[in-house]
């Protein structure tokens, strides 16, 4: 998925609330934000991008369900995080706890917390260096585990809390959710189908 930023001079800063709005106003337009204030348009995805992601967030809401251990979200859910960045992940998943402390005003607009689980699909347009300095972000900020799925390479980087290395996996081999996500599998398969 192309994206392109527009700095704003210094001297226009959008507060948490100002941001929401500007998102709500423009809502036909993809937007996140950096800690810098930088905003990033995104363009929409593509069929075959569009259609792995389904299969991701599918798997990972009927795990979800069967657990019934925290809340799955989509890739239309800003997550303000502890350092001013406002991001939407592909697909995402908080245990319910974390979820359950926060404001019905916080849950209507851009949570205020890091998921503990995210996913990053990247496009055939994505450049790889900068899919990854946004997955150090998401750990940085407090997620637990992470998938970075490229699939024009038909890998997956995997990074997990307190953990520098990423761990790189092929298409034949399924993921796991480790102790994030007891018990969940996804079958790379699910990516060709």
């Amino acid at each position: 998925m192309e994206s392109f930023a527009i700095k704003l001079p210094d001297r226009v800063k959008m507060t948490e609330d100002e941001f929401y709005a500007f998102c709500q106003e423009n809502d036909h337009v993809r937007m996140e934000k950096t800690s810098q204030g930088e905003i990033i348009i995104m363009a929409p995805t593509g069929g075959n991008t569009g259609r792995v992601n389904k299969n991701i967030l599918f798997e990972l809401e009927s795990w979800n369900r069967d657990m019934g251990m925290g809340e799955t979200f989509d890739s239309s859910t800003g997550f303000m995080l502890p350092n001013g960045a406002v991001r939407s992940p592909d697909a995402s998943w908080i245990v319910r706890s974390r979820w359950e402390v926060l404001s019905e005003d916080e849950k209507k607009k851009f949570p205020p917390l890091c998921p503990d689980f995210v996913v990053e699909l990247m496009s055939e347009s994505d450049a790889l260096m900068p899919a990854q300095q946004k997955m150090e972000e998401w750990m940085n900020n407090g997620c637990r585990l992470a998938w970075l799925i490229q699939p024009s390479e038909e890998k997956v980087f995997i990074y997990k809390k307190g953990q520098a290395l990423k761990e790189i996996k092929s298409y034949s081999q399924s993921l796991s959710g480790e102790d994030v996500l007891p018990g969940f599998t996804f079958d790379l398969s699910w990516i060709q189908k």
